[in-house]
C-alpha cells in the first residue's frame, strides 16, 4: 500500500491511499504532522485541515503504530484573506447575506482567499469570478431560499444581433431552457477552488422546490452548483444537501475535480442527482459520498438540439474511491447523450442500495453521434443493488415519443442518422451481493448491436427476500426477481470467471450474440 497527496490549498491537503481498501481503508490509520498526532481516519481519501499558508509540514501515516508512509507537504501561498463578516455578512440565518458575500468574491485579488466563518448565511445565488479561492469554513452553512422572486433567470438561448449565432446560458434536462440561477453559479470562469469543511444547504422541501418538480414556474428549478463553460475548477471538502434539483451540474466545461465531498438528499426527493456532467472533457471524481433521490452520477451530452448541433461529448472521466449509497443508478450514462460519452473509467467504489450499478439509458432517436465507448468498471463492491449492470436501448421516460412503435420495436429497423451506438463495455473484478431483480440486463438494438462486452472475474449473488421490479425502464417488460444474466444483441461477448449463485431459472440468458468467448463460468 502507498499514499500520496492529490490536492492542496493554503490551508489543507488531501491524501489518497492505494491498495488499502475501497472507499474505507482496511484499518484505521493515524495522520501525524511534525511529530504530533493530527487525526485518525478510515477513509481512503482524507483531507487534513487547519494548516498555515506557505508552510512545510512533515507528514507520517501510521498503521498499527508503524509508519506506513512519510512525506513532506508545502501548503500554497496566500496573499490575503477576505472574511465575509468584514463585508457586512451577518451569518445569523435571518439576514440575506448574498450581497455581502458577493462583494467579497468580486473584491478578491489573485492569490487571495474569500473566507466564510462559522454561521448560517442566507443567500440566493453567488457568482464566481476567475482565480478565486472560496473557503467555506467549519460550521459555516450557506442556506438557500425558496422564494422564486429572489432569483435571477438564466435564459436558455439568446440569439446574436445578426441572428447567425447564439449564446446559451440555461439548461434543463439536456435542452437549452430557462433556469433559475444556482446557489453557486459559474459562467465562463477559470482557475476556481471551492473548498472547506462547511455546507451548502439548498433548503428545498416538498412544500416548495420539490412540490411541482416538473413544472416551469417562471423558470425551471435551480441546481446547487452550475458551472457553464468553465475551466480548471476544483470543488473540495464541502457538504451539499437539500438541493432544489441536481446538486452539481458541470456543463460544457473542462478540467474539473470533485474531491472528498459529501452529497446527501432525501431518498424520495425528485431529480436530486448527485452530479450530472454534461459535455465535459477531463473530469475527476474522487472520494465522494452520494445518497440522494435519483442517479448518483449521470453523464450526459445533450438531448437533441445541443448534442446534434455542437457535438461535444462527455469524455475522459475518472471516478474512484466513491460511495454510492441510495439512488436510482450508481453511475449512469444518459439518457440525454446525443453527442456521446467516451472514456468513462470507474474503479475502487462501493455501490449500496441503488437501483442499478452501471446504468446506460439510450434509445432510437438520440442520433448517430450518441456513441457510448470505452466504458470500464473495475474493483467494485455492490450490496443490495437491484440490478448491477443495465444497458437499456429502449428508454421510455422523459420524451414525447417514448412509447412510440419506433422507440419500443424489438425487431431490426433501418440504421440511419437517428440510430445510437454502444461500443466497448468492460467489467472486471466486481462482487455484487444481495441482488434483487437481475444479475445483469443488457439489451442492445438488433440493427446496431453492442460491439463488445467483457465480464472478467465477476461474482453475483441474490438476496433471500428480493423485491421484484423492472430491470430497466422500457416497454413490454415484466416485473422479475432473481433473474440471471440477460444479454441480448451483442457482437462479441467475453465472459471469464463469471459466477452467478442463487438465481431462479437459468443463470445465463444469452440471445443474439454473434461471438461468445466463455471461460470458467458457473451458475
Amino acid at each position: 500500500m502507498t499514499a500520496k497527496v492529490i490536492f492542496k490549498t493554503s490551508r489543507s491537503f488531501v491524501i489518497e491511499w492505494e491498495g488499502f481498501g475501497i472507499y474505507h481503508t482496511d484499518k484505521e490509520y493515524e495522520i501525524w504532522l511534525d511529530g504530533e498526532l493530527k487525526q485518525k481516519s478510515r477513509k481512503a481519501i482524507q483531507t487534513v485541515y487547519g494548516l498555515l499558508p506557505d508552510t512545510e509540514y512533515q507528514v507520517e501515516l501510521k498503521v498499527d503504530g508503524q509508519t506506513a508512509a512519510a512525506f513532506s507537504v508545502h501548503t500554497d501561498y496566500e496573499f490575503v484573506t477576505l472574511n465575509v463578516r468584514k463585508f457586512g455578512a451577518k451569518g445569523d440565518g435571518i439576514h440575506d447575506d448574498t450581497l455581502a458575500v458577493q462583494t467579497a468574491i468580486c473584491s478578491c485579488p489573485k492569490g487571495g482567499r474569500v473566507y466564510i466563518p462559522a454561521g448560517i448565511y442566507r443567500i440566493t445565488s453567488l457568482f464566481l469570478v476567475n482565480d478565486l479561492v472560496l473557503d467555506i469554513g467549519k460550521g459555516a452553512v450557506l442556506l438557500g431560499h425558496a422564494d422564486r422572486e429572489r432569483f435571477g433567470i438564466l435564459p436558455g438561448m439568446i440569439q446574436s444581433w445578426d441572428e447567425k449565432e447564439e449564446y446559451n446560458l440555461g439548461s434543463w434536462e439536456g435542452n437549452p431552457l430557462d433556469i433559475f440561477t444556482s446557489m453557486i453559479t459559474g459562467i465562463h470562469v477559470s482557475n476556481v477552488v471551492i473548498t472547506g469543511e462547511g455546507m451548502l444547504d439548498g433548503n428545498a422541501t416538498f412544500e416548495d422546490w420539490w412540490e411541482d418538480d416538473r413544472a416551469k414556474i417562471g423558470a425551471f428549478r435551480p441546481r446547487m452548483v452550475f458551472l457553464n463553460h468553465c475551466e480548471n475548477v476544483v470543488i473540495h471538502g464541502i457538504r451539499l444537501q437539500n438541493s432544489p434539483s441536481w446538486n452539481l451540474h458541470p456543463y460544457f466545461s473542462n478540467q474539473l475535480r470533485f474531491l472528498d465531498l459529501h452529497i446527501e438528499n432525501p431518498w424520495d426527493s425528485p431529480n436530486t442527482d448527485g452530479m450530472d456532467p454534461e459535455s465535459v472533457n477531463g473530469l475527476e471524481i474522487a472520494g465522494v459520498y452520494f445518497s440522494l433521490g435519483d442517479d448518483c452520477i449521470a453523464v450526459k451530452s445533450g438531448k437533441y438540439y445541443m448534442g446534434h448541433k455542437y457535438k461535444v461529448p462527455s469524455q475522459n472521466i475518472s471516478v474512484r474511491q466513491c460511495c454510492m449509497n441510495n439512488g436510482h443508478g450508481a453511475v449512469t450514462i444518459g439518457s440525454e447523450m446525443a453527442a456521446g460519452v467516451r472514456g468513462l473509467h470507474v474503479e475502487n467504489c462501493l455501490f449500496s442500495h441503488t437501483d442499478r450499478g452501471l446504468r446506460i439509458k439510450t434509445r432510437r432517436g438520440r442520433g448517430k453521434d450518441a456513441v457510448v465507448e470505452d466504458i470500464r468498471f473495475e474493483n467494485i463492491l455492490m450490496d443490495h443493488v437491484l440490478t448491477p449492470f443495465v444497458l437499456n436501448s429502449y428508454y421510455n421516460c422523459c420524451d414525447p415519443d417514448r412509447h412510440s412503435d419506433y422507440v419500443k420495436c424489438k425487431s431490426p429497423l433501418p440504421v440511419d442518422e437517428r440510430t445510437p451506438e454502444v461500443k466497448q463495455l468492460v467489467f472486471r473484478n466486481i462482487q455484487a451481493e444481495n441482488c434483487h431483480v437481475a444479475g445483469a440486463f443488457l439489451y442492445g438494438l438488433p440493427e446496431k448491436k453492442v460491439d463488445y462486452v467483457e465480464f472478467d472475474h465477476v461474482t453475483i449473488t441474490y438476496a433471500e427476500n428480493p423485491e421484484p421490479d423492472e430491470p430497466a425502464m422500457m416497454d413490454d417488460i415484466q416485473l422479475v426477481a432473481k433473474m440471471g444474466v440477460f444479454i441480448r444483441n451483442v457482437q462479441k461477448l467475453v465472459m471469464k470467471d463469471v459466477r452467478v449463485f442463487g438465481c431462479e431459472g437459468e443463470a445465463f440468458l444469452l440471445e443474439d450474440i454473434d461471438e461468445l468467448e466463455a471461460e470458467r463460468i458457473e451458475g
